[in-house]
């Protein structure tokens, strides 16, 4: 089972695991939109990179950590990926699943509240380098989860 675990956001955070649970790759996917851009363009090239990724990689699982409903433009653009992804999941008949953000901390590090600096320490262990940043940390613990769960 080849599961492709998102952090989706402007950065959006990216890992790819086997079954048991063995990293293959990850990294960070840049949409951040430029001057004058709607959140539309930013979402049909999230919608076109996902796509082609699937295509490449072939996943059976896409896990993601789902969106928070806070309001503003933050949540807006969270939501607008996170649906995109189950649109692509839906299309090519990938499973999908989603985990809570306070799920997949207490699975990363024993606490539900941790912070971004212990995400990505305990990102970093399973690795064995230090992450780019807090989406690819993320992106890497949620197909792990992923893995655990449903491997």
């Amino acid at each position: 089972m080849k599961i492709l675990g998102l952090d989706m956001a402007s950065k959006t955070g990216w890992g790819v695991v086997i079954a048991r649970g063995q990293l293959m790759e990850s990294g960070v996917q840049d949409f951040t939109k430029k001057r004058g851009e709607s959140n539309g363009l930013m979402f049909l090239r999230f919608r076109k990179w996902l796509r082609d990724f699937c295509d490449l990689l072939n996943p059976d699982l896409i896990a993601y950590e789902q969106a928070h409903f806070r309001g503003g433009a933050a949540t807006e653009i969270c939501v607008g990926l996170q649906t995109r992804a189950q649109e692509i999941a839906a299309e090519r008949g990938i499973e999908s699943a989603p985990v809570k953000t306070n799920t997949l901390k207490k699975w990363a590090t024993g606490k539900g509240n941790a912070g971004k600096e212990e995400m990505i320490t305990a990102a970093g262990k399973f690795m064995h380098r230090p992450p780019i940043d807090d989406n690819e940390a993320d992106a890497v613990l949620v197909s792990l989860w992923a893995a655990n769960e449903f491997g």
